[in-house]
């Protein structure tokens, strides 16, 4: 690659480029950010309860390890191609051009779609705090509060991403600690001197459902682990990223893993398999809050109802750069119109950021029409969608150095190179397809899986038509 190819991040000949505004501290915090979520607050449990304590740890391991084959894949590509709306980028040049247009559309999707369910669960759990305030004030006050965020700068959204992430990860390191001193007996566990120690993770034997449930949760536990991504997307507005990026991947992915495998350990050590999975989505029946009411912690649902508050904004913050940016690169290989490569004096992509807010009123509508439906199926299809988009790192990695070793190059030639080629793409390509094909084993989330399907199709359909009328 030209040194002049790695380094241009225009859109077009008119624009000025994306801001290379971010550090190795932005990096990880953003990918912490878009990891800790709702799904290991709330969604912990439900994993616990299908597996059982050891297969939980278990498969918190494989989905770790599957995302970092994924992560070292897009390492490699985004270290030496740092753009932004990479996966699109990467997938156009080392798979197709209309597999590359497929996956910016499909990962545009997934943020989209769920950033109105973001804005009105974090509204929901506000009108528990305050419930004559209507919860249409406190959507409109969030979806305002993080356009702004957004808007501004690259600099004060990477820096505003850092310090909600701050909060969730103080909480996990929090409840951790405290968990694991009342599993020894330094502190009081539910009115007893010392917590039954380890003893509630084999109570009813080591895999008490069998094998087969942890491979049925690992959509639940990969889409966990989505939003280790986000460094990909961010890499062509990072500052070095041939030194930023390969340092954010391997810390937030070793710092996942210890947060998620050091969470899923207290709750079963602390709790009965019986007891973890709760059930439902109020903060109440969150493991986190049961843990902490259980040490003495005061006021443990406030505590937690603002934590989770803050990871949905989080979250929200995340996805609507993330969506942004795709909307960006697909403006800027000539897939949309200009305009939505038009970016502000601070570097944003302005008309980009105002469609995908509007984008998302669809998810607003989820507490009024079937709530509980319509959040199932944009779980599964947000979580389907984002291991497609995985699949694609992987293959794209694959065929890059396949491509680089034809023009006469070595690994040594390459400024951070994924260890084990071909056996890291290929194994991560082969976990992430099994997790999808999960998704269609499940009755509840199969309409989900079929509209993928036929997404994908469509954006298939309207490249071939796109092109074969530009080109007439």
């Amino acid at each position: 690659m030209q040194p002049s190819e790695s380094s241009n991040i225009t859109s077009s000949s008119d624009s000025a480029p994306l801001k290379r505004a971010m550090s190795t501290r932005h990096l990880v915090m953003l990918s912490l950010g878009g990891a800790i979520g709702t799904g290991l607050f709330l969604g912990s449990g439900e994993v616990i309860s299908q597996t059982g304590p050891v297969g939980a740890i278990l498969a918190y391991i494989l989905g770790g390890l599957i995302a970092y084959m994924v992560m070292l894949c897009l390492g490699e590509l985004a270290v030496h191609m740092p753009v932004s709306g990479s996966f699109g980028a990467y997938a156009a040049k080392y798979i197709g051009p209309s597999t590359g247009y497929m996956v910016s559309w499909l990962y545009w999707l997934t943020w989209t779609a769920t950033l109105g369910t973001e804005f009105t669960a974090a509204a929901l759990l506000m009108q528990e705090w305050f419930p004559h305030i209507s919860m249409w004030i406190w959507t409109l006050i969030f979806a305002a509060t993080i356009f702004t965020l957004n808007l501004s700068s690259t600099k004060i959204f990477a820096e505003s991403e850092f310090w909600l992430s701050l909060v969730k990860v103080i909480t996990v390191i929090s409840f951790i600690i405290l968990g694991l001193l009342a599993i020894v007996g330094f502190i009081s566990f539910h009115g007893y001197e010392s917590a039954p120690l380890f003893s509630n993770l084999t109570a009813q034997g080591w895999f008490p459902q069998g094998f087969m449930p942890i491979f049925a949760t690992m959509l639940i536990v990969n889409f966990a682990f989505s939003g280790t991504e986000l460094i990909g997307v961010a890499a062509g507005e990072t500052k070095d990223p041939a030194d930023n990026v390969p340092k954010a991947i391997n810390a937030a992915i070793w710092r996942l893993l210890i947060f998620f495998v050091g969470t899923i350990i207290v709750i079963s050590a602390l709790l009965p398999f019986e007891q973890a999975g709760l059930g439902g989505h109020s903060v109440s029946n969150s493991p986190f809050v049961t843990v902490f009411n259980y040490i003495g912690i005061p006021y443990a649902d406030d505590i937690i109802r603002f934590v989770i508050i803050t990871a949905l904004l989080s979250a929200a913050n995340s996805g609507l750069y993330a969506a942004s940016r795709m909307m960006w690169s697909l403006s800027s290989q000539q897939h949309l119109p200009r305009i939505f490569s038009k970016l502000t004096k601070s570097g944003t992509p302005i008309v980009a950021l105002i469609v995908t807010m509007f984008g998302a009123i669809p998810g607003l509508l989820s507490e009024q029409f079937a709530p509980e439906t319509i959040f199932k199926n944009l779980l599964g299809v947000a979580a389907f969608t984002m291991v497609v988009v995985w699949m694609s790192i992987c293959l794209s990695q694959f065929n890059f150095r396949r491509q680089w070793y034809k023009t006469g190059h070595t690994v040594q030639d390459l400024k951070f190179a994924a260890p084990l080629f071909p056996i890291v793409p290929i194994l991560g390509f082969f976990f992430c397809l099994i997790t999808c094909l999960s998704m269609a084993a499940d009755p509840e989330m199969l309409t989900g899986f079929i509209c993928c399907l036929i997404f994908i199709a469509l954006c298939y359909v309207s490249h071939f038509i796109f092109y074969r009328n530009s080109n007439h």
